[in-house]
């Protein structure tokens, strides 16, 4: 099968690892990739973003499949352009990806499938801000309705912060907030696979948004994660598939939008049981780092499947016994000015334990074919373990070998003060999850 992926992140280099390892793959371009695809497929600059071009690039290397990466592309139209073409995409089309596009089609697909979510209220004004605000009280919960690479969101308690980003969020043209019930409970993503009418969901994940340690600061795009979830159930998969996907997939589809492609469920699980957070149309960073890393089948057969309408005829996906544990590390500046152009060192120090992957997110190459720093989180530290616990301990043991002036992370992803909260937590909730 000859693939084609779009896309540049470390979350691109996890699908490039996970389909250029299965047989089945004969052919892997990363378009336009990094300096960690580089290494196990070929990568092509084009615009991911230009539906001619994708195209273009598609039908020159005979591509069996695209895959989209991130949601910019999506959002654009080039799933569309690609099935026009006869070309088989995993990907929603521009009217599905309004899922993730606008948080206020998202309630309303929601509202008509009858899929359990935080009561909301869209606002255009700074007046209804300030009323939504007073509804529904502290803390606050402030999205912007739009793309925002997981950082346009604000939960506090401090009503002038939750104020100014809904002003900020107004300003932009077009602009419009959703403001929400805040959702007590862990969260959880679960990702699933949707061919337009069938469901198969990969293994639940958590990630850790915000820059510091304790879940402190200002959201990022995700500073680490872990799969399994100890303290799940094992058939959260299965109800998040009956309560959430599999409505909202039947509802795309009555809605003449059937969706195709991954569609990422944000979950808390609340002491009013199960709501969704958010919608993302595609697969979640950092999580598909720690995901694929458990996935023992096929994954081009999956994608494929999915892509073609044949998801029905696929096994559903097997895992490793193995947890895993992904360290985002960031550069200087990070989330708001990230320094760039620090050369980075380690990685291969780091992968010298074979349970240990490292995953490129903002590398570059400089004129000395050096390894630098070329954007806000560089690189995602992927280690296997017999447990979470295990998985950690490897995680953070190669985060110490890989070296740049002004290196972060957080010191916390997957610590067992977070498990064991989470296992107290579901354990004294009136519901079944």
């Amino acid at each position: 099968m000859k693939i084609l992926l779009l896309g540049s992140g470390a979350r691109e280099h996890a699908l490039a690892r996970a389909l250029s390892r299965d047989p089945e793959t004969t052919e892997l371009v990363v378009a336009p990739g990094n300096p960690g695809t580089a290494q196990i497929a070929t990568n092509l600059f084009i615009d991911p973003n230009s539906p001619d071009e994708v195209v273009t690039l598609a039908r020159e290397m005979g591509a069996d499949l695209v895959v989209v990466g991130p949601e910019a592309p999506l959002v654009a139209g080039v799933a569309d352009a690609l099935r026009q073409a006869d070309i088989a995409v995993f990907g929603p089309s521009k009217a599905a990806a309004r899922l993730e596009g606008s948080k206020a089609f998202a309630k309303e697909v929601m509202a008509s499938a009858h899929v359990p979510t935080a009561s909301a209220r869209i606002v255009t004004s700074p007046d209804q801000l300030e009323q939504a605000l007073d509804e529904f009280g502290a803390p606050y919960v402030v999205k912007e309705d739009g793309l925002a690479a997981g950082k346009g969101v604000v939960v506090t308690s401090d009503r002038e912060a939750a104020i100014r980003h809904g002003l900020a969020c107004l300003e932009r043209e077009g602009g419009a907030v959703v403001v929400e019930d805040y959702l007590d409970g862990p969260e959880a993503s679960v990702f699933c696979v949707c061919d337009g009418r069938t469901v198969r969901a990969l293994s639940p994940a958590q990630d850790f948004k915000r820059i510091g340690d304790g879940d402190a600061g200002p959201n990022t795009g995700g500073m680490g994660s872990y799969t399994p979830l100890p303290w799940a159930p094992d058939d959260l998969g299965q109800q998040v598939i009956e309560q959430v996907a599999q409505p909202v997939v039947d509802e795309m589809a009555r809605r003449g939008t059937p969706f195709i492609g991954l569609l990422y469920c944000g979950l808390a699980l609340t002491s009013k049981g199960m709501r969704v957070v958010e919608f993302n149309v595609r697969f979640g960073d950092p999580e598909t780092q720690a995901v694929l890393a458990r996935l023992d089948s096929s994954l081009p057969q999956l994608l494929h499947a999915a892509a073609v309408g044949r998801l029905d005829q696929v096994a559903e996906p097997q895992w490793s016994d193995k947890a895993a544990v992904d360290v985002v590390i960031s550069a200087a500046g990070y989330p708001s000015t990230p320094t760039t152009g620090d050369v980075i060192s380690g990685i291969e120090q780091a992968e010298a334990d074979p349970d240990v992957h490292v995953l490129h997110a903002g590398t570059a190459r400089n004129d000395d074919n050096e390894l630098v720093t070329a954007g806000g989180r560089v690189l995602s530290v992927v280690a296997l373990g017999e447990d979470v616990a295990a998985a950690r301990a490897k995680a953070y043991a190669a985060v110490s070998k890989i070296k740049f002036d002004g290196a972060y992370h957080r010191s916390d992803i997957a610590a067992p003060a977070y498990v064991e909260r989470y296992k107290w937590d579901l354990n004294y909730l009136p519901h079944r999850f």
